[in-house]
């Protein structure tokens, strides 16, 4: 390689400009000399990769231990390095330097003093020296660099030039994928000679015309004026872009330019490529572009993650009045009044009144559903589903998408199950059992909202309306256990909210609930342990014995006391709370026979004096 062409410094890329919007710099013909889409100058870098080096050899054998010595090219030409007896041979041999199976080299051809024609030129890497443009590899790296920071790591112009590389390959094969006829990139024809540079200072010239860019962005129109092209005499014209977040897509939305059928060719690109020629058409103003994405984003299917990524674009962009509204229909929630009043009248004003948005409505109306399901498996696969919307909804984002079940929406349901489920009771009662499924399918259902609103922490007037159901508790024991014992479900899961301080309500509520319900869930324990697949055995009894320990001193005594001969006449069919039968012992007499410790007195230490 010629000293000329090693010597060459790398080319300086034009400086980007602060401003984030298209910068438009005019040069005069003279002052760059460079072709558009010239080749890399990596051709010519002191970067580009090299033959490896040719292994260097030695006089001495200084051969590694179990390789074999280097063989003689097939000229017959030895090198001189190679040993000339076998008594240097053997020394090697004996001195473990030679792997003891390898055949022993051939002695040299003294009879050739020098080496032929052909020999020099096998072996023509070996008779020129090595420079800088054997390949980076053969520059070593310094063991303590002066300056350790990434912009003097020897590394980066590399970095920089494969970029360089890369960027230009993909814009050589856009250019190729023009159909034939295109004239975008024509040299002989173009006027305009356009480069782009980006932020981090990678550019690409183009040849482009001035007649195509008027004509399709209002940008150039402004900036390529009749004024501004008498002002530049010389053809062709020199333009810049500075500034690019992207090149390659600054590239992609020129060449749209000249295509006939814009749609089509927007066909084979994605959503995020869309979203890139789309923000690129609004910054120059390429109305043809702009219309054509949006109707691309209007019609073209979307990944979920794309959601948030189209609408933060177009929101951004303010393209309302080019149909961006069209597409922002797909990511935000329009009812008309009339479905609103649909929506209202099918819920069977289950929301309490008032309306709070077309999202609670939709949400008031996949609960009735669910609630009324028939399909059992599909219900407790929706159950799930509903449940995880609602979750989402009311935590991630405040209710933000579109509207959250208010309190009195999620009570008008409960209220709903409650009464159907106290009518089956008293069929029931009465002797028709026609349809005494509807016990378990609204036992389920109170079980499921009461969920939901534990964990909205509004469950304590459920609490309460649940404890005042006397004559539903007095009718429990009329109901066959196989049938009733999903009620004892929902006792359980009040106890283990109040167990577990999720539910916070006051003594006589606490009270009311147990004297209501103990006897009945006792009696429908040893079936839920059955029949409930699940079921968290020991997660009751831990609820239970802790809302028990609640109460005054005297209700614990009644209470557990009550329970202590129950569980020994019933056994598994009870729940096991011994462990709060044994914190009431010690409260109640253990403790008290102890010496009680003296609190503490207030003591002054200090006194101020008035002075």
């Amino acid at each position: 390689m010629p000293a000329s062409s090693r010597s060459r410094p790398f080319p300086k890329f034009p400086k980007p400009s602060s401003s984030h919007s298209p910068h438009l710099v005019p040069h005069d013909l003279a002052s760059s000399s460079s072709w558009c889409c010239a080749p890399s100058p990596a051709a010519s870098s002191p970067f580009s990769p090299s033959p490896p080096p040719p292994q260097s050899t030695s006089s001495s054998a200084r051969a590694e231990p179990m390789e074999p010595p280097p063989q003689p090219p097939a000229s017959g030409y030895a090198p001189s390095s190679y040993p000339s007896s076998y008594t240097k041979f053997n020394s090697a041999l004996n001195a473990g330097l030679l792997n003891p199976m390898s055949p022993p080299p051939l002695p040299l051809d003294k009879t050739r003093s020098s080496p032929t024609l052909f020999d020099m030129m096998a072996n023509e890497q070996d008779y020129h020296p090595r420079t800088a443009a054997a390949g980076i590899h053969s520059i070593p790296a310094p063991l303590q660099p002066q300056h350790p920071h990434p912009q003097h790591h020897p590394l980066q112009p590399a970095r920089s030039m494969d970029r360089q590389v890369v960027l230009q390959d993909r814009v050589a094969e856009l250019i190729g994928s023009c159909s034939p006829g295109n004239q975008f990139n024509d040299a002989d024809s173009s006027d305009v000679r356009l480069t782009l540079t980006s932020k981090d200072g990678l550019s690409v010239t183009l040849c482009v015309h001035r007649h195509i860019l008027v004509a399709h962005s209002r940008f150039f129109a402004a900036k390529l004026s009749d004024r501004w092209s008498k002002q530049q005499r010389t053809l062709p014209h020199i333009v810049e872009i500075s500034d690019c977040d992207d090149v390659e897509v600054y590239v992609e939305t020129l060449r749209l330019m000249y295509c006939k059928d814009l749609r089509r060719r927007l066909m084979r690109e994605d959503v995020s490529k869309i979203l890139g020629i789309l923000k690129v058409s609004a910054a120059i103003v390429f109305d043809a572009g702009v219309l054509s994405c949006l109707e691309y984003l209007e019609a073209a299917p979307w990944a979920e993650d794309d959601d948030e990524k189209v609408a933060a674009l177009l929101t951004q962009l303010h393209l309302e009045s080019s149909g961006a509204g069209e597409v922002l229909k797909r990511v935000s929630l329009e009812l008309a009044p009339s479905a609103l009043a649909e929506e209202v009248e099918v819920s069977g004003g289950c929301n309490g009144g008032g309306n709070s948005g077309g999202g609670e409505e939709v949400l008031v109306r996949l609960l009735q559903v669910v609630l009324e399901g028939k399909d059992e498996k599909a219900r407790r696969e929706m159950k799930g589903l509903v449940s995880k919307m609602l979750r989402e909804n009311s935590t991630s984002r405040g209710g933000a998408i579109g509207g959250d079940l208010r309190k009195e929406s999620l009570y008008s349901a409960c209220n709903g199950c409650l009464r159907l489920l106290h009518e089956q009771f008293v069929r029931v009662a009465g002797g028709d059992q026609s349809d005494v499924a509807q016990i378990a399918r609204q036992a389920d259902n109170l079980h499921w909202m009461l969920d939901i609103l534990v964990e909205r922490q509004i469950a304590e007037d459920f609490l309460r309306t649940w404890a005042m159901q006397i004559e539903l508790a007095e009718l429990h024991g009329k109901v066959p256990a196989i049938h009733r014992y999903e009620v004892s479900r929902v006792t359980a899961r009040l106890f283990v909210g109040v167990g577990k301080g999720q539910i916070l309500v006051s003594k006589e509520a606490r009270c009311q609930l147990l004297s209501t319900w103990l006897e009945p869930f006792y009696e429908d324990f040893g079936w839920m342990r059955r029949a409930c697949k699940g079921l968290d055995r020991h997660l009751i009894e831990d609820g239970l014995a802790n809302t028990i320990l609640t109460l005054p001193l005297a209700t614990q005594q009644e209470i557990l006391l009550a329970w202590f001969n129950r569980f020994l006449n019933s056994g598994e069919d009870c729940p096991n709370i011994q462990r709060g039968f044994e914190v009431w012992w010690r409260r109640a007499f253990w403790k008290r026979n102890g010496e009680p410790e003296q609190p503490p007195r207030l003591r002054i230490t200090t006194i101020c004096e008035n002075s």
